[in-house]
């Protein structure tokens, strides 16, 4: 097979060109698990016989809910497209009620799900929906397990039919509806072509610098989001052998094991990681914490391509050694790259991590872009701390009189399941609206500057970029998250989570009485308030006048994806923020 038009011709593709003995790798218990190329292909098969005993038809859709990446996910995935349904990936985290939502919009008949969590979210509305049966990956009492499939495809007999109805699927053949997790409103249903997605990956491949066949990743981002899951078939493509780590609490650990060359993440997880490596340094003491933070200073001022000259690049060699060889042993020993997507990097950690020869090559993209617009690349001089990279040789991109990114290729969505009003909004002319706001440079370089819909026009006329501003102070380690405010307010003001464990740290250290601890405790306390009020008033400094933010309030608890404040990529969900923190909001303003 020379070319690849669906998204199950990865797999085949990859055992044409470069069989692996351990395509997939997931642990069970204490034991990894592996999969080879053909053993993969071999149960996608299976599963595609089972589904076709069991009624599934072409066009007919199955959610698949896992809380973590597995190799049983993949399977499915091969198993349910090549017979011309379609996958219904859904976030495990979301609620109930939209659970009920999105497995009813999208006509789900059947659901398969990875344990006993999802199950009983999943059982609770399945009244109310379509779904004519429900299969686990987990062994769990009362449940059926997708081994059934397994075991109702192992007769042959039907092969012949798998094999006429991959025939008849089609490039430009709807593959997924992907329910984007949305800031605002009800998840949107994203159709995404095989072509769509296809095309994304080998437009994708030529910026990534991976070795046929020798390489390793660790995959732990949610696979329900288009981006880990463009990127297993990119590194199917490449027959990179595929670990799924167990769970986010578990990556250091499963990074020791796997020893990856290779891991996507999101730069909220690089902050925390970058936040611990500071922590750990800072309880070192002498010779060796100011070795440490000579290292990270030098890092910190890092220009790609020796720009800063050959002195700086001999005293880098010297951290290298003694210094940054430790992060990277941290992270495995073996890792080369990592590719960051889902929200802007700050520039900062990516100069700190390429210093100490961990490159972090920062992406953009939506899910309705399949995703990749732009993407950094180390090799040829494509990497530009502060942006998105260039935009892929495949996809253009011209930006609107207002800033606003547009963006055209194969890989753009088909549109909104279900909803024409909201697709003509966004695709006008083959372009699509990003709603964000950017620039190119004169290097060809894309830039983000702010999301359209998330900048704010004071009293007084003055627009306000939020996500810059909020960028810029979470580079603060007391402050682990912010939402900036002030829409047709007099100035800008903000609400902020504390970063609670490193202030008990920080109390400690002071000899500071926080109490009990508790984070409302913390919250309240004057002395926490006067120390982060120093943080906003340094990065304030960055800013124009109108743009500083003159007043914040701490809030008594964290936000998180299941209290409903994030979503589940970590994005603010800006309305609920502000609803659930109102008579803070309300004391910024002096309103009481």
């Amino acid at each position: 097979m020379n070319e690849i038009k669906r998204l199950f011709d990865f797999p085949y593709y990859q055992l044409e060109n470069f069989p692996l003995k351990e395509a997939l790798a997931t642990k069970y218990g204490n034991e990894w698990k592996t999969l080879s190329t053909q053993e993969y292909i071999d149960q996608a098969n299976t599963i595609s016989r089972g589904l076709l005993r069991l009624g599934i038809k072409p066009n007919d859709k199955i959610a698949v809910i896992s809380t973590s990446n597995r190799t049983e996910w993949n399977v499915m995935d091969i198993g349910i497209l090549q017979i011309g349904a379609q996958n219904v990936p859904i976030y495990p985290t979301i609620s109930e009620e939209d659970y009920e939502y999105v497995l009813n919009h999208s006509e789900a008949i059947y659901c398969f799900v990875s344990d006993k969590e999802v199950l009983s979210k999943v059982n609770r509305i399945k009244g109310t929906t379509e779904l004519k049966g429900v299969y686990s990956f987990d062994d769990i009492p009362g449940c059926q397990n997708w081994k059934e499939i397994l075991e109702q495809g192992k007769d042959k007999g039907n092969q012949d039919e798998v094999e006429a109805l991959k025939a008849a699927v089609k490039p430009d053949d709807l593959a997924t509806l992907i329910y984007t997790s949305g800031t605002t409103g009800r998840p949107k249903g994203v159709m995404l072509t095989h072509n769509n997605i296809v095309s994304n990956v080998l437009g994708s491949a030529p910026r990534v610098p991976f070795d046929t066949g020798t390489y390793v990743a660790l995959s732990f981002l949610p696979v329900c989001h288009i981006f880990e899951r463009m990127i297993l078939y990119l590194y199917q493509y490449y027959s990179v052998s595929i670990y799924f780590a167990e769970s986010i609490e578990k990556i250091s650990d499963n990074l020791k094991e796997v020893k990856p060359h290779v891991i996507t993440a999101v730069p909220r997880l690089l902050e925390k990681v970058y936040d611990k490596i500071i922590a750990k340094g800072t309880a070192l003491e002498g010779i060796k914490k100011k070795l440490f933070f000579w290292a990270v200073e030098l890092g910190l001022e890092y220009e790609p391509y020796g720009a800063n000259g050959w002195w700086y690049e001999t005293k880098l060699k010297i951290a290298r050694k003694i210094i940054f060889s430790k992060w990277k042993e941290g992270l495995g020993g073996n890792i080369e790259l990592i590719v960051s997507g889902s929200a802007a990097l700050q520039p900062r950690l990516a100069r700190v991590f390429a210093a100490a020869e961990i490159p972090v090559m920062e992406g953009y993209g939506l899910t309705e872009t399949s995703p990749v617009i732009a993407v950094n690349d180390e090799r040829n001089h494509g990497f530009k701390i502060g942006t998105v990279g260039k935009v892929l040789d495949n996809v253009e991109v011209k930006i609107a009189e207002d800033g606003e990114i547009l963006a055209k290729g194969p890989n753009i969505m088909r549109g909104y399941y279900k909803d024409e009003g909201k697709t003509r909004e966004v695709l006008n002319n083959d372009f699509f609206h990003t709603g964000d706001i950017g620039e190119i440079d004169k290097d060809g370089f894309l830039k983000i500057t702010d999301r359209k819909k998330e900048m704010f026009k004071t009293s007084g006329g003055k627009y306000v970029a939020p996500q810059l501003i909020e960028n810029t102070m979470k580079q603060s380690r007391f402050i682990e998250q912010i939402m900036v405010v002030g829409d047709g307010e007099k100035m800008p003001s903000a609400l902020i989570q504390p970063n609670y464990e490193f202030i008990t740290d920080w109390a400690k250290r002071k000899n500071i009485d926080l109490g009990k601890g508790s984070e409302s405790e913390i919250a309240n306390n004057k002395l926490v308030i006067e120390r982060i009020q120093e943080e906003v008033d340094f990065y304030n400094q960055k800013f124009g006048k109108w743009e500083r933010v003159k007043t914040f309030a701490l809030t008594p608890d964290a936000w998180t994806i299941d209290d409903g404040h994030l979503t589940p990529t970590m994005k603010l969900k800006r309305r609920i923020i502000r609803e659930k923190y109102k008579d803070l909001y309300e004391k910024l303003y002096g309103r009481f």
